[in-house]
């Protein structure tokens, strides 16, 4: 008779780890509520610090800063230098604990460099204004909020939990293999992902983020005989590097389209000659009208939503290259920068934890959000080996854009939900 009740028990287990008791909630609910101004001065102080990918002094500041609150509740702080890929580093915090591993990722570079004209918070009523306060300061200031109200409700003390920072998100270091190394193994480590990028509404409704597309870019080359336009497409001179590129890009247009994928084309350029820079933002041409263009070339972006459409997708571009018109040559170059944050079950199963809390918070179900309405982030590289859920930062709009806003009354009921599903999460059994 004590076996059975012995794996009565066990098998409940499971199921009481992870409901938090009405008492946390509630002190949850108040420590967030009580903060608010706590949060939205971090969020001031943190805005005010620019911190453009490229002005490694003030990343490291900011880093500082979130150092500063991650050291108060209880985690281990360390400094990844990123001199090797000449961005400033990544933060990154950790706390052993007993249950289910959660990685937290945001980053604290913006795409607002010391140039810019917009360079200050302003507060608004319930609203603020400040270059990268959406993206991802507000998302840093959700995170410590969050942590802030286990930290109060006794949920923190046995989570295990690590927090990591990029200090590049907005414009990646290169080599890719050493700026994104310790984020992949952190991601192997864990057994769930949370990223803190803005949370986005849908006629009023806040939306769950599954998936993620991709971000990578491609580099178009073509080559034609040059001479004399009268000889424009006959069997010595051909149709020239301009018409190979026409050819190419239209063929692109007619013949690529399918869901979720999208490949723009930036930036080109076509003449004798016809260069790009180093950066591969500046082209430059020059020729004349009675003259066969000998060089073409153009630069576009490409975005997936798994690695499986990615690949094919490559492939019929490259195919597509390959059929030159008489006379011309033409090479296609991908260069990777975020892999997709694919719409794995896993994830979704994530998404109905996290709409467990909403429900035990009282809160709206969050439906998932169409994929094509986010753009690429860190949590593409983790996505791979670990269930993931995106979008968990602060309300807002405009971001990247002079003017970028969040909604400050999005940090309360944001941390809340984190400081519920975190809890919930790290008391699974590992």
């Amino acid at each position: 008779m004590i076996r059975p009740a012995i794996a009565l028990a066990a098998a409940l287990l499971p199921v009481a780890a992870h409901a938090q008791t009405a008492p946390q909630l509630a002190r949850m609910r108040a420590t967030v509520a009580a903060e608010q101004e706590r949060s939205v001065a971090l969020l001031e102080r943190l805005v005010n610090q620019n911190s453009g990918s490229l002005n490694i002094a003030g990343v490291t500041k900011v880093a500082d800063m979130m150092r500063a609150e991650l050291t108060q509740l209880g985690f281990g702080v360390a400094w990844e230098d990123m001199k090797a890929t000449g961005r400033a580093g990544h933060l990154v915090a950790t706390k052993p604990g007993k249950g289910k591993r959660v990685l937290l990722i945001a980053h604290l570079d913006t795409v607002f460099e010391q140039s810019s004209p917009f360079q200050r918070f302003v507060r608004k009523g319930d609203g603020a204004t400040g270059p990268g306060i959406g993206d991802d300061k507000g998302g840093l200031v959700v995170i410590v909020a969050a942590l802030r109200a286990m930290q109060a409700a006794g949920t923190l003390r046995d989570a295990a939990v690590t927090v990591y920072l990029t200090g590049d998100e907005e414009k990646t270091g290169t080599p890719l293999s050493t700026a994104r190394g310790g984020l992949i193994a952190a991601g192997k480590a864990a057994d769930y992902a949370l990223e803190y990028e803005g949370l986005v509404a849908d006629a009023g409704r806040d939306m769950g983020t599954i998936a993620r597309r991709s971000a990578a870019s491609w580099e178009l080359k073509t080559t034609g005989v040059t001479g004399h336009s009268a000889g424009i497409f006959n069997a010595a001179s051909g149709y020239g590097a301009v018409y190979e590129m026409a050819r190419i890009l239209d063929t692109f247009r007619r013949e690529l389209p399918e869901p979720n994928l999208t490949y723009n084309v930036g930036v080109m350029a076509g003449g004798t000659p016809a260069t790009v820079d180093a950066s591969g933002t500046d082209v430059t041409a020059s020729g004349k009208t009675n003259i066969i263009a000998a060089q073409g070339v153009a630069r576009g972006d490409l975005r997936t939503l798994t690695p499986e459409q990615d690949a094919a997708v490559r492939a019929k571009m490259q195919a597509i290259v390959a059929q030159h018109l008489p006379k011309t040559g033409a090479t296609l170059t991908f260069f990777d920068s975020y892999p997709p944050m694919a719409p794995t079950p896993r994830n979704t199963a994530l998404l109905d934890k996290l709409n467990a809390v909403n429900k035990a918070l009282g809160l709206a179900e969050m439906p998932a959000l169409d994929p094509s309405r986010r753009g690429a982030a860190d949590s593409g590289f983790v996505a791979a080996d670990v269930a993931t859920l995106g979008g968990l930062g602060t309300l807002g709009a405009g971001s990247h854009a002079e003017g970028e806003s969040v909604d400050l009354t999005s940090i309360p009921r944001q941390a809340l939900r984190s400081a519920a599903l975190i809890t919930r999460l790290t008391q699974e059994r590992r």
